[in-house]
């Protein structure tokens, strides 16, 4: 009798062993008592810091010319700045449409001064949401100039490009799409 007593007792031993080797489902940890253990839930994985203006631009792929002129003009860590800002962001099909040769001799090093005040004619302090523009408002730029608001049957336009995509929020402003490069009059 006392053999089949330790004989389950051993058996009872491992299977708890085996199962507390297995369990997989979080950590336990020691209660006051030290004699008992409490089940604790796994941790909950890291939440991703909210995305900046830099970060949502990089992030898409109709938006890589803008992402290297901001690069070569070295202003990513300015936008990566707390801001807020309002970027008014043109779409590599916008950059395309301006004359053969013009963006590839913006990038080089020695055109980082006129690079830089063309981007910045794209950034207003402040997030300003679509809602909140309009008709026939002047917005002022980081750069110096300001950009004329048009609504027309619904459509808002920015010194006449398109916004094709507005409120796109980030941790440090806004984005609204834009269908062509603003060119500064200085």
């Amino acid at each position: 009798m006392q053999k089949n007593f330790f004989s389950t007792l051993a058996a009872a031993i491992i299977i708890s062993s085996t199962f507390v080797a297995c369990n997989s489902g979080g950590e336990t940890k020691p209660t006051e008592d030290s004699t008992t253990t409490v089940k604790t839930e796994p941790m909950e994985p890291k939440v991703e810091a909210p995305k900046d203006v830099i970060d949502v631009a990089v992030g898409s792929a109709d938006h890589s010319t803008l992402v290297a002129a901001i690069k070569a003009a070295g202003l990513v860590e300015t936008l990566k700045g707390a801001g807020p800002f309002t970027v008014f962001a043109p779409t590599n099909a916008a950059f395309n449409a301006l004359p053969a040769g013009t963006v590839e001799n913006l990038l080089k090093p020695e055109s980082k001064e006129s690079l830089t005040k063309i981007l910045t004619y794209h950034v207003v302090a402040g997030s300003v949401k679509a809602a909140d523009l309009k008709d026939g408002q002047m917005v002022k730029t980081l750069q110096g100039e300001e950009l004329k608001v048009t609504i027309k049957d619904g459509k808002v336009m920015i010194n006449g490009a398109n916004v094709t995509a507005a409120d796109l929020a980030s941790s440090n402003g806004v984005i609204h799409v834009i269908d062509a490069v603003l060119m500064p009059k200085k």
